[in-house]
């Protein structure tokens, strides 16, 4: 099963999705900016955009989760912002018509609330370095609270764990029981704030 996690950038779709890979055996997490950030690499400066505007990132994407999904026994994570529904149909769609268990869960919030939540991912009051996250924030708000997107997680009063409870349930998926206390959790994503800073 593939179970893609969707939303505006800054919503949580990277805390729920290692939430979801503690609490589930065998499952593994793919993140498709890693794809975008290779191409980044490979490419000189001029050339960098917005990675999903390429055909190869989205080939790239597609046909690396189509391996691990072949190949992996458990329950494969990815956290991806994807509001286009052409790149939506070339990715999830193609998987799908290939066979594969495809969820899609769209994690939603009120605006303020992301806002709020960019401010603590960037460890700091000022929304500057995410001020590409801000300009999209409205658009994809608008575009994933479609049925196009369903189905919606809306986040505004749950916490990370709640959250990866509520996809577990509707995917059908039995998750570990969550025995930290709100110190740990609060260390845990932290941690995975600072491993997932792109410089």
């Amino acid at each position: 099963m593939l179970v893609w996690i969707n939303g505006p950038f800054g919503v949580g779709k990277t805390q729920t999705a290692y939430e979801l890979h503690r609490r589930l055996p065998g499952s593994v997490v793919c993140d498709p900016e890693h794809v975008g950030m290779g191409l980044h690499r490979m490419t000189p400066p001029a050339l960098r955009s917005d990675f999903q505007l390429h055909p190869a990132w989205r080939q790239g994407v597609f046909e690396v989760l189509d391996l691990v999904l072949s190949e992996q026994q458990g329950v494969v994570i990815a956290p991806m912002t994807l509001v286009e529904p052409a790149y939506y149909d070339e990715i999830l769609g193609r998987l799908s018509g290939a066979g594969h268990d495809v969820r899609h869960f769209a994690l939603v919030a009120d605006r303020e609330r992301v806002l709020a939540r960019l401010r603590e991912r960037s460890l700091s009051r000022s929304l500057k370095r995410e001020a590409f996250a801000v300009a999209r924030l409205d658009g994809c708000l608008e575009r994933l609270r479609t049925p196009r997107f369903a189905e919606q997680v809306e986040t505004d009063t749950l916490t990370v764990p709640q959250v990866a409870d509520r996809i577990a349930a509707r995917a059908g998926l039995s998750l570990a029981a969550d025995a930290d206390g709100p110190l740990r959790h609060r260390l845990r994503r932290i941690a995975i704030t600072i491993r997932h800073i792109r410089l």
